[in-house]
This record gives structure tokens, sequence and C-alpha cells, in this order.
């Protein structure tokens, strides 16, 4: 039997990420698990901006917090959390381990085989080094379904037979 007391969903803000909040959200309501919702944002500190660091944090925080509906923090017990850090990934298994979560929800861009080599993937680094299991969303969500194609309609008017 699964048991899902703790949910963690790591965002960046992405549509790929909104995909994994209703799949986290959804997968807490029917485990009766306390959702957390995590962002990890690059260390403003030390790099050249426009904005002041201070500015930068306060926004992706305020981003954050809006993310969450007043009935994910009602019945989902949801709570938001923004981390700081040159490494996200390594971030987000930290969070997981100290927190005990059962399971961690992401989105995924699915970039291609040379762009992970060259830029490597989050969702991949944690999928190898987290503490639980971790379910990685692309966006669309639906994509792996593909539709039939037309079917070509028969029409007896025609020279051919097909219009």
């Amino acid at each position: 039997m699964i048991v899902l007391k703790q949910i963690l969903v790591a965002t960046d803000f992405s549509e790929a990420s909104a995909a994994a909040l209703n799949y986290g959200r959804a997968l807490a309501r029917t485990f009766g698990a306390s959702l957390h919702l995590l962002h990890v944002m690059e260390n403003p500190f030390l790099r050249p901006h426009a904005a002041d660091p201070h500015t930068l944090t306060d926004a992706a925080l305020a981003h954050l917090l809006s993310r969450l509906t007043d009935e994910d923090r009602r019945t989902l017990h949801a709570t938001a959390t923004l981390e700081t850090s040159d490494h996200p990934a390594d971030e987000i298994v930290t969070y997981a381990r100290k927190r005990h979560i059962d399971l961690i929800v992401m989105g995924t861009h699915g970039r291609g085989t040379m762009a992970q080599i060259l830029v490597g993937s989050v969702a991949e680094r944690v999928v190898r080094t987290a503490p639980c299991p971790v379910l990685t969303v692309r966006h669309p969500e639906h994509e792996f379904v593909v539709p039939d194609p037309p079917a070509a309609t028969v029409n007896r008017s025609t020279p051919g037979g097909l219009s």
C-alpha cells in the first residue's frame, strides 16, 4: 500500500511546473497529504542585475505565494518556500530529506540528449539523487497521447473515390 503524507512540488514557474502543481494537488487530495511548494532561485548576489537583489527575492516570493490558493492552504496544509542556491537540484533534494518528503513532483522541459549533456537537467539530477520517488511532468500533459489521423472519407461522386 502506498502512503504519501508529504508531497513536494518543485517549481521554476514554467508551464511544465504549473502542470506538476496540478498533479501535486490532485495527489495530495487523494492521499490526504500535505503539499509543499518550493522554488529555488539563483543566488542574485554577486551577479550583475539591473534590479536590487532584495527586490528580485521579494518578487519571486510573491510569485511563489500566488501559486497557492486559500483552499490549498486550508485543505492541503500547503506551504510555500523560497530557497536561494546556485545548485537547485541539490537544494530540492536537501529540502526533501529534511522534511521527510514521500514524493517529489516536478515539471521537465524534455530537452534532447545533447542539451542535457551541455546544460544538464535539474529534474534528471533530482531523479538520480532524491531520497524518495520523483514524478516528472511535461507540458502539455497529454503529449504522450497521439490522436488518430483524420480518416479519409469516401465520396463516390468524385473520380478517385476520396474527398
